[in-house]
């Protein structure tokens, strides 16, 4: 079994990664921004607490920030999950600066101090790949090769533009490291669209990440009217986590990019019928539009998605979207009633 250094572990995607990688026995170093949350990680994984080693990193976006996580030869590999994910901000470089400096700062640390270190996976975005001026560009299949072309006076708009800038960015500094300083690790990118699933990350409602939270006020009450949806593609959780121990675990993985998303489409309408047939005990919170609409557009008026290049070196199984919204609404409903919530 090897061995790895996980960054961002406190995450949604990231605690699901860490449990993927301590169920294959691998060990695994975890890097968050305090000692109470590196407790909570421990006090998460109960089983598996040989198998854990914390780093605390409070800035990943600080000039070695890295470099005592990495001080010395035990690590095979390092999975690169730490990366802002939030929209509301004032400035821009708040979002920027962290990804890019921060996945900077991590190539920088593991050429200078793990030399055994032979992969690093880095969690990237479909906000990388997709082309905002295009629309939803009828015709056109998203794969691998798409790269968003935002730039940087672009970046600076703010909102969901300079979240996708700082993906954009993050993946492209990574891949030009490469490039450029030939270390003696190759790369492997992971581009997820919207990520849902079970919740193993936090045990508050107040700490859901965003995906989650647009199921919350789902099943809340909260969502009085269903909005049109904006994309139809989206991923669940464990199959973005075993991408991730595939992407270690297999070496034809090396130096390739992955569009990491489920085959099937989905839509807000399809989230509600789902939670109003599955949990009776919120239908009546849940608002039912117009049941069994789905998605708004036709496959003919929207781009399409190839995810076969995940299928056939990962080994990816894509899980339904029912599947996923239906363990991910009683893991969030487990909550609401620990909370009292409901």
């Amino acid at each position: 079994m090897g061995k790895v250094l996980l960054t961002g572990a406190s995450g949604f995607i990231a605690a699901t990664v860490l449990r993927a990688y301590l169920k294959a026995g691998h060990t695994v170093r975890f890097t968050v921004r305090s000692d109470d949350k590196a407790q909570q990680i421990v006090a998460n994984n109960p089983e598996f607490t040989s198998l854990l080693e914390a780093a605390i990193v409070p800035d990943i976006a600080a000039k070695g920030a890295y470099d005592e996580a990495l001080r010395d030869d035990s690590l095979d590999a390092v999975v690169h999950t730490a990366s802002p994910f939030f929209t509301d901000v004032t400035d821009p470089q708040l979002l920027l600066r962290p990804a890019v400096e921060g996945t900077l700062n991590l190539l920088h640390a593991v050429a200078k101090f793990a030399p055994r270190v032979k992969r690093v996976i880095i969690t990237s975005s479909f906000a990388a790949m997709i082309n905002e001026s295009k629309g939803n560009w009828p015709g056109h299949e998203y794969n691998e090769d798409d790269w968003n072309p935002i730039t940087d006076q672009q970046a600076l708009s703010g909102g969901i533009v300079t979240y996708r800038a700082s993906k954009t960015f993050a993946e492209r500094a990574a891949w030009n490291f490469v490039a450029d300083k030939k270390p003696s690790f190759d790369l492997v990118t992971l581009n997820p669209p919207m990520v849902y699933g079970p919740i193993i990350n936090t045990q508050r409602l107040s700490a859901l990440n965003e995906s989650s939270q647009r199921f919350w006020k789902f099943l809340s009450g909260q969502m009085k009217e269903i909005p049109t949806s904006s994309s139809p593609l989206w991923v669940d959780v464990r199959d973005v986590a075993a991408a991730h121990l595939a992407a270690y675990e297999k070496p034809a993985a090396g130096g390739k990019r992955f569009f990491i998303v489920a085959d099937e489409w989905y839509s807000n309408q399809d989230i509600a019928d789902i939670f109003r047939k599955h949990f009776p005990e919120v239908r009546d919170k849940v608002p039912e539009g117009t049941p069994g609409r789905g998605f708004h557009l036709k496959p003919e008026e929207i781009y399409t998605h190839n995810n076969s290049r995940s299928k056939e070196i990962l080994g990816i199984t894509y899980r339904s979207f029912e599947t996923c919204a239906t363990d991910a609404g009683r893991s969030i409903l487990e909550l609401a009633k620990a909370e009292n919530a409901l």
